[in-house]
């Protein structure tokens, strides 16, 4: 029993330098509810690792599969006549390409941020530190807590000056999956685009805007040191580690698309905010006035969500946040054709309950809130190449003015 528990614990990244030597990825289209559920019985067995969720039939479904069950998998499929085809040949080829590109380009020192690679958490935090000394009439930081192993959640609140009402707020947060590289690189984009490019400086006339660049910083160093697709916190369990922190919200919690067991990326935790991170979180929203948007970043799959997750029902506003996600996404796609699918959580992907934009809306009555799926990296999966970094953040920001515009003429 010992070696089979030590066996899984490997697989799950909880012990040092996990390996995808081997995995592949497949691109996998169900067309029937049977194929669905064929499917789903593949969820729950640690040989299969679904990067996006099975949803409604016909869209298609992302897994990362071990070495020792690929032959299987493939008859799995053929024998059940659903279509597949596979998208990363060797995973562990992808990961190590991403590292040795960080190394060298860490290795250069340059003098500001740019966006040709990614962020540590430290250098996250350092950035956030630079702007507000250099920008104090401007910009402030706050520490809205401490991470389950000590790290500083660090926020910053971009204000041109109080007013009287006072200005909209919008709140936009990142990296509660910590292998969603991609989200907390969009934040910091966000952050300089507001605070260091002036011709945007209108877009803090007549809005307040409040950052969390890492909602899971332990999670995100994580996969820098350790397992570069872990998803989860870092919370000690009894047989797995860690808790997908967007499940662990107390909005109808654990009621679908959650999971108990302490092993599944789903897992929604012992109880409801049982993580320091999430806590953190929520304690800030609720003691923050005036937020009248926000915004968690995630990747990927080129979607704008909006509530409810927690069942296949729209909310109240939903026309008013189908058509703005309509205007986000065309002004995205016309930087470079990247579209997106616009629509309720559940009703367009699928059930996550007791995740932070329920609760954003449900608890904290929030009534523009989208749940962003950034692209993906193509053949690299949650890898998006760092070359690629820039250009989605700039079509994204594009989005993000509209928000601004939307939310300074209808949130006064």
């Amino acid at each position: 029993m010992r070696v089979v528990i030590v066996t899984l614990l490997a697989f799950l990244g909880l012990t040092t330098g996990t390996s995808y030597e081997g995995f592949k990825v497949y691109k996998v289209l169900p067309k029937t509810e049977l194929q669905n559920a064929y499917l789903q019985e593949l969820e729950s067995s640690p040989d299969f690792d679904f990067w996006s969720k099975l949803n409604k039939v016909g869209a298609p479904v992302v897994i990362m599969v071990a070495p020792n069950v690929q032959k299987a998998f493939e008859s799995y499929l053929t024998r059940h006549e659903i279509e597949f085809e596979l998208t990363i040949e060797n995973v562990e080829r992808t990961i190590q390409a991403e590292k040795s590109y960080h190394t060298t380009r860490q290795a250069r020192k340059s003098t500001g941020i740019t966006f040709d690679h990614y962020l540590r958490h430290d250098e996250i935090n350092a950035y956030l530190t630079q702007l507000a000394q250099t920008n104090p009439s401007l910009v402030t930081v706050e520490t809205i807590g401490q991470s389950y192993q000590n790290r500083s959640m660090n926020l910053i609140r971009i204000s041109s000056g109080t007013t009287n009402p006072p200005k909209p707020v919008i709140f936009i947060d990142a990296g509660i999956h910590a292998r969603e590289w991609i989200a907390p690189a969009l934040a910091l984009y966000v952050i300089n685009q507001l605070v260091e490019n002036p011709e945007n400086s209108n877009l803090s006339k007549d809005i307040d805007w409040i950052i969390l660049p890492s909602v899971n910083p332990d999670g995100y160093e994580y996969t820098w040191t350790t397992n570069r697709l872990w998803r989860k916190t870092i919370s000690p369990g009894l047989v797995c580690d860690g808790c997908d922190a967007n499940r662990n919200f107390d909005f109808h919690w654990m009621e679908s698309g959650a999971s108990n067991w302490e092993c599944s990326d789903t897992y929604a935790g012992k109880k409801a905010f049982s993580e320091i991170e999430t806590q953190n979180l929520k304690n800030y929203l609720l003691k923050t006035p005036n937020i009248e948007a926000y915004i968690t970043l995630h990747s990927y799959g080129q979607y704008l969500l909006y509530p409810w997750g927690y069942i296949d029902k729209l909310c109240d506003n939903w026309k008013e946040l189908d058509q703005l996600g309509h205007d986000m996404d065309k002004a995205i796609s016309a930087v470079n054709g990247t579209t997106y699918t616009i629509g309720g959580s559940t009703a367009t992907l699928y059930a996550a309950a007791g995740a932070s934009d329920d609760w954003s809306m449900g608890v904290r009555n929030v009534s523009i809130v989208y749940t962003w799926e950034l692209p993906g990296g193509g053949t690299y999966g949650f890898d998006l190449p760092p070359e690629r970094i820039e250009g989605v953040v700039k079509e994204s920001f594009e989005g993000v003015k509209v928000l601004a515009n939307f939310v300074a003429k209808n949130r006064k």
